[in-house]
């Protein structure tokens, strides 16, 4: 596939790990014309792309190449007009919701986005014969992993929780358009990400500035759940390669370093020089918990030459200095009822 593209979609790209990509994208092609689809649900924020928007702005620019489109991935309407008109030579789907805990409560929205919408969108794709789409799936459609053992792409999909269910859902219906359409598709399994901008509902940015404030932080059983930790700046290289050198059909894994919760919560403690044990606050564990996540990403090294390039203990400091820096983005959001009922929930350990 040719590395110079006119078009792009990306759906979902006011989200953490969308936006990012969006800002990946616009930086390094300059040749690139984005559209960004977002419905511009509780986690889709239009600031976090204000950079962009800014550069846009300026008066000696004489063309834009970002546009946004306040929109659905379930309206197919909307979905053939904007594939007709723009013609994108790629397609991703970022759009989903991502919280298991917000599933547990509640599965119906989970169903609507991550099941019914990515189908909406890749039947639309498919219709409207776009030349390459990716599937942005997760490693915890593997399920809860064994000590000793890695999931690469053949591993049995065993997802234990409504979230992981939406996505292995999707992730096998993009599977079936690939071998009964021959959609020129691509999944990427990518373990939990870390960096600016993400939604403080999640372990990283909920114990940031929870202890920023000085507040307690809830943590599910004995905290010794285990993640495969990736920036997302490593995600967004590795997206980068397997839209412009992976062949059709493929699946790849990507991950990072494996970390307790307990050791996120330590390590940005150390950061801010607080006594982490003064501010954990152990709640009743989900039921059924995946204990570890832990996915082989040899595949994708062997095949595009993936490498991490972000260490933890490198960048950690980095990322606790932007919430310091950026602290009106992230208490405008919580705030806000849809942070702060889901906030409370967990520091019950409720999640009927």
């Amino acid at each position: 596939m040719s590395t110079k593209q006119n078009t792009i979609l990306i759906c979902g790209g006011c989200g953490f790990m969308g936006s990012h990509f969006i800002r990946h994208l616009y930086n390094k092609y300059s040749s690139y014309k984005i559209i960004n689809l977002d419905l511009l649900t509780y986690a889709g924020n239009k600031e976090n792309l204000k950079d962009i928007k800014k550069k846009e702005s300026v008066p000696s620019r004489n063309k834009k190449r970002y546009f946004f489109v306040n929109g659905d991935i379930n309206d197919e309407k909307l979905l053939e007009a904007l594939l007709k008109k723009e013609k994108p030579e790629t397609v991703v789907n970022f759009a989903a919701e991502s919280h298991v805990d917000r599933s547990i409560i509640s599965a119906v929205e989970f169903i609507r986005t991550n099941i019914q919408g990515a189908y909406v969108l890749l039947d639309a794709v498919h219709k409207a014969r776009v030349p390459r789409y990716i599937y942005i799936s997760t490693d915890e459609v593997y399920g809860d992993i064994p000590p000793g053992i890695k999931s690469d792409e053949n591993y049995p999909l065993k997802p234990t929780n409504p979230y992981a269910a939406s996505k292995a859902s999707a992730d096998l219906m993009v599977q079936a358009y690939i071998k009964t359409h021959k959609v020129p598709a691509i999944i990427l399994r990518s373990s939990n990400n870390y960096g600016s901008h993400q939604y403080p509902e999640k372990l990283h940015p909920l114990v940031i500035t929870n202890l920023i404030e000085r507040k307690k932080i809830p943590v599910h059983g004995d905290g010794g759940h285990i993640r495969s930790w990736l920036h997302v700046d490593d995600f967004c290289e590795a997206l980068d390669l397997i839209i412009h050198k992976a062949k059709d059909f493929k699946i790849y894994n990507i991950s990072g370093e494996e970390k307790t919760n307990l050791e996120v919560i330590q390590a940005v403690a150390s950061v801010l020089n607080v006594d982490a044990g003064k501010y954990t606050h152990y709640v009743n564990d989900r039921s059924a918990p995946d204990f570890r996540y832990s996915p082989n990403h040899s595949k994708i090294e062997k095949e595009l030459g993936w490498k991490r390039k972000k260490t933890y203990n490198n960048v950690l400091k980095e990322i606790v200095e932007w919430y310091i820096a950026n602290k009106s983005w992230w208490q405008k959001i919580k705030k806000k009822r849809e942070f702060y009922e889901l906030y409370t929930a967990q520091t019950k350990g409720q999640y009927y």
